[in-house]
């Protein structure tokens, strides 16, 4: 891994996680970091991006001076209440740091006391790291690196103007940290524009490891939209799925897919915008701890989200853009493991999905659902499975 070797402790906290030999990803970024480098890197879902950011940061803190005397050295920005507290979950596990959780719609004032207990990593959305800042709540002297994590959802436009003034607010003294899983053209130059002194911020694309290809099938089954849940349900019932992410694009359609499962008695949750943080925060503990194998969502509810384990994912219609398509698929297969990526459409459905097979490469089975099985359509009096 170039000249940069990893600390003996931090090899034993990653021997514990499984974690052996570093992924491409990490390979690249933790040199870069190590040397302080200001870096936007664009690396595919499910390579180890936390990690690769956090190993180089966390070996920057200084804890030579006692607790009560901290400060906060290290900034991590994300979109999502969820993948904040997923971050500092991934904290938690390989180091005693102290580190809280600076979220929008949390009572400021408990905020305000946590600061108080001296974190030295701080995490939250922008919009309530910049007013916690502008208040004076939180201090930002000894600030050696800002993260912004799903840097494109951070930089898109309903988020852009508090992720900039949060940048603005650290200034360019501090080492700036970008990652996602798809980088626009824009974000390095909205980056550079917001901190006209920031040295040079290096951009690191990581090759695609043909995830999509090589560790997914693909499927497609077609069904007309009114009978599209009704064929979520007889998919489920057919695979018994250990963990399964159904996906739509409407917000509004994830109450709907999810009253009518639980009509039908799916064992299922649903992740939706419009949930109360503690609504939320129970949905995705039942299913990532595997109470529950179902879960339903949006693209925007679960984006960034890290969930172990998912065998199948569903998409119940087609995204509008392609990295939303790669971002669900890929919510499967991690760390070496195999999934199943199904699509269930109509016949306008299926025919973008032709023209995104070919452009993404992959190859997309068509498939029916036979007596209570997954048939390839040719062979359905067989009742046989097929894998292909």
């Amino acid at each position: 891994m170039s000249d940069y070797s990893f600390p003996a402790q931090w090899q034993e906290i990653l021997a514990k996680k499984q974690i052996t030999n570093p992924t491409a990803v990490q390979q690249k970024v933790i040199p870069l970091l190590a040397e302080k480098k200001n870096i936007l890197f664009q690396s595919e879902t499910g390579t180890g991006k936390t990690l690769a950011y956090l190993i180089p940061l966390i070996d920057m803190i200084d804890t030579s001076t006692p607790q009560k005397a901290q400060s906060v050295q290290l900034v991590i920005a994300a979109p999502t209440h969820e993948l904040a507290s997923q971050i500092k979950a991934e904290i938690q596990s390989v180091t005693d740091v102290k580190t809280v959780l600076l979220i929008g719609g949390a009572p400021l004032k408990r905020q305000q006391e946590l600061l108080k207990e001296k974190p030295v990593i701080v995490i939250g959305t922008p919009a309530r790291l910049t007013e916690l800042i502008l208040l004076k709540k939180l201090k930002t002297s000894e600030v050696k690196a800002l993260v912004f994590d799903e840097a494109d959802r951070l930089l898109s436009r309903e988020l852009r103007e508090h992720t900039l003034k949060l940048a603005q607010c650290l200034g360019a003294s501090v080492q700036i940290v970008a990652c996602s899983a798809t980088i626009k053209p824009f974000i390095e130059k909205l980056i550079s524009e917001a901190l006209p002194e920031l040295p040079h911020l290096e951009t690191v694309v990581l090759p695609p490891e043909d995830i999509l290809q090589r560790k997914i099938s693909h499927w497609a089954i077609f069904a007309e939209q009114r009978d599209k849940i009704d064929t979520v349900r007889k998919f489920l019932a057919a695979t018994n799925p250990a963990k399964a992410l159904v996906f739509t694009s409407r917000p509004d359609q994830v109450m709907n897919i999810y009253e009518k499962l639980k009509f039908k008695k799916v064992d299922c949750e649903a992740l939706h915008a419009k949930a109360g943080k503690q609504e939320r925060k129970a949905a995705i503990d039942r299913f990532r701890s595997g109470k529950c194998t179902v879960l339903i969502t949006s693209d925007l509810a679960s984006r960034g989200l890290d969930f172990p384990g998912i065998t199948h994912i569903i998409q119940t219609d087609i995204p509008s853009d392609d990295d939303f398509f790669i971002h669900r698929a890929g919510r499967t297969a991690r760390a070496g493991a195999e999934g199943i990526n199904v699509i269930i459409g109509d016949e306008r459905e299926m025919r973008i999905l032709a023209k995104m097979e070919k452009k993404l490469k992959i190859t997309v089975y068509p498939k029916v659902l036979y007596g209570g099985k997954v048939v390839s359509p040719e062979t359905p009096d067989t009742g046989t499975a097929e894998n292909g």
